[in-house]
């Protein structure tokens, strides 16, 4: 990625995460955390990845949160980027986190059984 898309990603990743702490009063959006961004490049468009922690019905509504508040994000981003026009917002959930924990979870029984002595 250009040294211009990684500079727009990181405001943009900053933006959304300060939006969701401070603007957005969206019930629906759970525990979420902002994990990346990605810009195309000619900046039209920015994948915002969000990881959830939660059910899917929480998951679900999170992502329906993040989808309701695109414009007000896509303005905000707007503006703290001084450009006139912003790039288009996708919100994309990402199961990293949550699969990097069952992971660790199960090597850690794994480890637990090899180490139960035999009856």
């Amino acid at each position: 990625m250009a040294q211009r898309q990684e500079k727009i990603a990181a405001s943009i990743r900053e933006v959304v995460s300060e939006l969701m702490l401070r603007r957005l009063n969206d019930p629906r959006i759970g525990f979420a955390s902002i994990v990346n961004v990605e810009v195309n490049r000619d900046l039209s468009m920015a994948k915002v990845y969000v990881s959830v922690l939660g059910s899917d019905e929480d998951k679900a509504k999170t992502m329906e949160g993040f989808k309701s508040a695109q414009g007000l994000i896509r303005s905000e981003v707007s503006k703290a980027l001084g450009i006139r026009y912003a790039p288009e917002i996708h919100f994309v959930l990402d199961e990293g986190i949550e699969h990097s924990m069952r992971v660790s979870r199960l090597i850690s029984e794994i480890r637990a059984s090899e180490n139960k002595p035999e009856e």
